[in-house]
């Protein structure tokens, strides 16, 4: 596979910035047994929040989007789709709660790969756990409605083959471990999105790979912030580190680098936001505002009190409200209206 042979990988080379930020993600995933021993409270909320957040950004990322309400309803109560953007989300809703619960054993295959496609098209009405019967190409459409081909795909005839190449390289090398894992799950994302091998569904299936490999290396972040929430807030550097990094790939002559370090920074991000709320939770009072501002920062769409209420688990509603006041104060977000139904909205600088 492109990125992921032995030749290409001799070839990389890393500076000391990166080196270092590879430590510092080495060292969060030490520490991230001490959380786990000191508050399996809070982190079951964490977990719930990072589902709903994780089935909304990355179905949004695709164009697909229903009101939070709703998605919180259908992650929580697990309720049955009715609409197509119900179907996207649920069926992402069941890919997650697998890896959730059984990602850490299941083996980076061809098979695997297709039986998470076939659980996230499930309520759809084209079957998935199928790969591509014709060609695709991924295009990038412009506010004027003009469109951009922005890369050209594995041919369809040959992505079985090339989804083979990939997951039995990963294996292979992941047993000689001759790679750190957090360079080769980066990199094995980078061509499974560069072989595009399904018809739809590809963005969500890379960000549910990401998940369950990050597991597989007991990178745990991801089970209590969302990575795809991450994603989405910096979408902009996401989608152009994968542009940047998928030029010259068909010929193996790609520089990985951009996309790595973008991979790296929202990781790095992860395990910080992961610990400032663990440690909010844990520390008691003096803490519960920062819980409570980093709930509403991470807010893109409009929200209710409510919905901050689910997000601070022991944080009264008063306390919340005091901060919205004082964040509206400062310029920080406004709201639609008065009373019980009033939304607030993050002001975006």
């Amino acid at each position: 596979m492109k990125s992921l042979n032995l030749e290409y990988l001799d070839k990389l080379t890393f500076t000391v910035e990166q080196i270092s930020t590879l430590r510092a993600l080495g060292e969060y995933r030490g520490k991230q047994a001490l959380f786990f021993k000191q508050s399996p409270e809070a982190l079951k909320s964490l977990q719930l929040v990072a589902k709903i957040e994780s089935s909304e950004s990355s179905n949004r990322l695709e164009g697909i989007e229903l009101p939070h309400k709703k998605i919180e309803e259908l992650i929580l109560k697990n309720t049955a789709p009715h609409s197509r953007s119900e179907q996207e989300i649920a069926g992402y809703r069941d890919a997650l709660n697998l890896i959730h619960e059984s990602g850490e054993h299941m083996p980076f295959t061809p098979n695997i790969i297709l039986q998470l496609h076939d659980i996230l098209c499930h309520y759809m009405a084209n079957p998935g756990g199928q790969w591509k019967s014709s060609d695709n190409e991924i295009i990038e459409k412009h506010p004027d409605g003009t469109k951009r081909i922005r890369f050209v795909p594995t041919k369809a005839h040959l992505t079985p083959n090339a989804v083979e190449e990939l997951t039995s390289n990963y294996t292979a090398i992941v047993g000689q471990k001759k790679q750190e894992g957090l360079v080769l799950i980066p990199l094995a994302i980078l061509d499974f999105l560069c072989i595009h091998p399904f018809s739809d569904g590809n963005g969500r299936m890379s960000r549910l790979l990401t998940l369950m490999l990050l597991h597989q290396f007991d990178y745990q972040v991801g089970h209590y912030i969302s990575l795809e929430r991450i994603f989405e807030e910096s979408k902009e550097s996401y989608y152009e580190t994968l542009h940047i990094s998928s030029q010259h790939w068909h010929e193996g002559k790609h520089d990985v680098n951009p996309w790595l370090n973008y991979f790296w920074g929202a990781l790095l991000r992860a395990y910080r936001e992961f610990e400032s709320r663990v440690g909010a939770i844990t520390q008691g009072r003096g803490s519960k505002t920062d819980l409570i501002q980093s709930a509403i920062n991470r807010r893109i769409a409009p929200f209710s009190i409510g919905d901050i209420e689910s997000d601070c688990p022991g944080v009264s509603r008063e306390m919340i409200r005091k901060i919205l006041q004082k964040m509206r104060n400062n310029g920080e977000i406004t709201v639609s209206s008065g009373g019980r139904g009033a939304m607030w909205q993050r002001i975006l600088k």
